[in-house]
């Protein structure tokens, strides 16, 4: 059966039917879930899990599927739930009879195999445990015998994850090795390094390229994080159920924490560049080099590169650098501040943000698909979103409607981060990015000082305390 394998509109993630004229509150039940003017807004989480699953002539809706798949870790961890998924239609299609119901199985077969194909797509990670495999494997067994071709669809699926789980955890592994290399350098400097280092000045002169290549670093490392790390990181106790914490043992949140990391790293990087040069002159050239690759960032769609340059920028041992910005063209500069402005909960950034989702849409090349989001200001979304409702209503069934606007938030992301990159990789500008040491907070206070002497008392009392 040819359905579609992939996330790729986020259409499917809208709500959909709300028109504001018709909005008669009425309520209709079917089968345990509650729908609002064709919205489904609660259920029971067992009459959510039957909703899920597939019969002869029934398959549920893509966006149903990815809302419910990502939500329902809050509530029951994945291996249960697939553990729960395939009883039921063991019970359902009855394949634990003796004699099997071949015509009847043929109908149900491709649907089984088509949830179980979005689930391994949408969310790998959930199968790194072994009980998750076994459960895939057990129901492809059980329907094997009707048809040749379930094996070859199970293997298929089976060595696609594989590939995907391995080139994810490949990925992972060098973000470590690159972290560990990272942190030995984080305090080597408390004091100005001595002229062997290096500068970006000399690894990469254009703003373009400089740009592009941070876009390389942040789609790669967006490529790694799965969806339902934003709702992991938001893991509290199910009130139903008090004994455990799904996840108790683990937040599986690495990949998102690794992201938050490297936006610090940037931060740091592009005030430790400005600090380093002894003369005015040259601290003044890498602020306006800094500035330029800031806008081809926003040019690009590169959100989040831009946000870390210019938090880099404003940073105080950067920011009282008051004879070294004199000698700046500001004007760039408050463009993108502007841009940027925290005013009206980020007002100026989410048009900018909604420009390029909507480019993103139309888009012909890769290059006009970039949309990389203000990171920290999607998390911190998405967690006042999850404070902002209760997951389960007084009655205790599942509060479905704020999972479907949380799908919708986590689905755009999905689509963001799928963009391959269209720029050419420069490994030799990458691999400073990510390892040239970089200042402490009392670093670049002290170089910033040797720069330009206190200008205050407080100033003087904190030099001399670094000393």
């Amino acid at each position: 059966e040819g359905m579609p394998q992939t996330l790729s509109s986020t259409s499917m993630f809208t709500p959909c039917g709300f028109s504001p004229h018709l909005h008669t509150s009425k309520e209709d039940e079917q089968g345990g879930l509650i729908f609002q003017d064709g919205n489904l807004t609660s259920a029971s989480l067992d009459a959510l899990i039957q909703h899920l699953i597939p019969t002869t002539d029934y398959y549920p809706e893509k966006a149903y599927i990815f809302t419910f798949l990502l939500s329902s870790r809050l509530f029951i961890e994945p291996h249960e739930l697939l553990s729960r998924v395939c009883h039921k239609c063991i019970e359902q299609q009855r394949l634990d009879d003796p004699v099997l119901d071949k015509a009847r199985i043929r109908k149900f077969g491709p649907k089984i195999l088509q949830l179980l194909t979005e689930w391994t797509e949408t969310f790998p990670y959930d199968f790194q445990e072994e009980r998750m495999i076994g459960h895939l494997k057990d129901m492809i067994h059980r329907i094997a015998p009707c048809d040749e071709a379930y094996w070859k669809k199970m293997n298929q699926l089976l060595q696609t994850l594989n590939q995907k789980l391995a080139a994810l955890s490949h990925g992972q592994e060098g973000i470590v090795k690159i972290s560990a290399a990272v942190s030995d350098k984080l305090v080597a400097f408390k004091s100005k390094p001595p002229s062997i280092q290096r500068e970006i000045l000399s690894v990469c002169s254009d703003p373009y390229t400089l740009a592009q290549q941070l876009t390389h670093v942040e789609l790669e490392r967006l490529s790694h994080i799965g969806p339902e790390e934003f709702v992991q990181a938001f893991v509290h106790k199910d009130p139903l159920d008090g004994t455990k914490t799904c996840f108790s043992e683990q937040k599986k949140t690495s990949n998102l924490e690794a992201y938050v990391k490297w936006f610090n790293r940037l931060c740091y990087l592009v005030a430790t560049e400005i600090c380093m040069p002894a003369k005015k002159k040259q601290r003044a050239q890498v602020i306006e080099f800094f500035i330029d690759v800031a806008r081809e960032c926003f040019n690009i769609g590169n959100f989040n590169s831009l946000m870390a340059i210019i938090s880099g920028m404003n940073m105080s041992p950067v920011s009282r650098l008051k004879k070294t910005w004199s000698k700046v063209k500001t004007a760039k500069f408050f463009i993108l501040e502007h841009q940027m402005d925290p005013t009206g909960n980020f007002y100026n950034y989410r048009t900018a943000l909604r420009g390029a989702a909507h480019r993103s849409l139309t888009a012909h090349s890769n290059r006009e698909k970039i949309v990389i989001p203000f990171f920290s200001l999607l998390i911190k979304d998405i967690y006042f979103l999850n404070e902002g409702c209760a997951n389960r209503l007084p009655n205790g069934h599942v509060n479905f409607e704020k999972f479907l606007e949380l799908a919708k938030q986590v689905g755009e992301f999905i689509t963001w981060k799928q963009v391959e990159c269209p720029f050419e990789q420069d490994p030799n500008i990458i691999h400073y990015l990510h390892t040239a040491p970089i200042f402490t907070e009392d670093g670049l206070y002290l170089a910033s000082y040797e720069s330009e002497s206190p200008e205050n008392q407080t100033e003087k009392d904190r030099w001399k305390s670094l000393r």
